[in-house]
């Protein structure tokens, strides 16, 4: 039988604050969800949009630096694979629940919502500074010698 493949890659906005919790164990896990929008056009030429909301579940180390640094709106890449679990609620019905355990993620954006920068210059400093002290070489296009590289 053929070893499987669970991937997933997505990139959305949280829906949420991100909520840590640690387990009896010790191991601290962050809950929060992303809102993950595409748009196509309908047969009718017509803009369509949908948007879906995926529940992402992060452990460890991962959860809490996701936790200390986005929260609801923020942009985040995240990786990781699908996993289902099942579970009784608070009536006794047995639920089931498909949800991304992320192991691996990307700021995306400046993660600043008031749009400023903090290595912005201020209204004092001459914005052309730096761009003075650049050296642009001219690169002719002739063949790279491999002989020349030392590895």
């Amino acid at each position: 039988m053929a070893k499987g493949f669970n991937k997933v890659i997505l990139m959305g906005n949280l829906t949420r604050d991100v909520e840590v919790r640690t387990t009896a164990s010790g191991q601290s896990v962050a809950n929060f969800s992303l809102a993950i929008s595409r748009s196509w056009r309908g047969q009718d030429g017509q803009q369509q949009d949908q948007t879906s909301f995926i529940n992402c579940v992060a452990w460890g180390k991962v959860g809490d630096i996701i936790a200390q640094y986005v929260h609801k709106g923020s942009p985040l890449l995240v990786s990781g694979r699908l996993d289902q679990r099942s579970y009784q609620d608070k009536d006794g019905n047995k639920r089931s629940a498909v949800e991304v355990v992320v192991e691996d993620f990307n700021f995306v954006g400046s993660g600043r919502s008031d749009n400023s920068s903090p290595s912005a210059p201020s209204s004092n400093q001459s914005t052309n500074s730096k761009s003075q002290d650049v050296v642009i070489e001219d690169i002719d296009d002739k063949p790279i010698d491999l002989s020349e590289i030392p590895f």
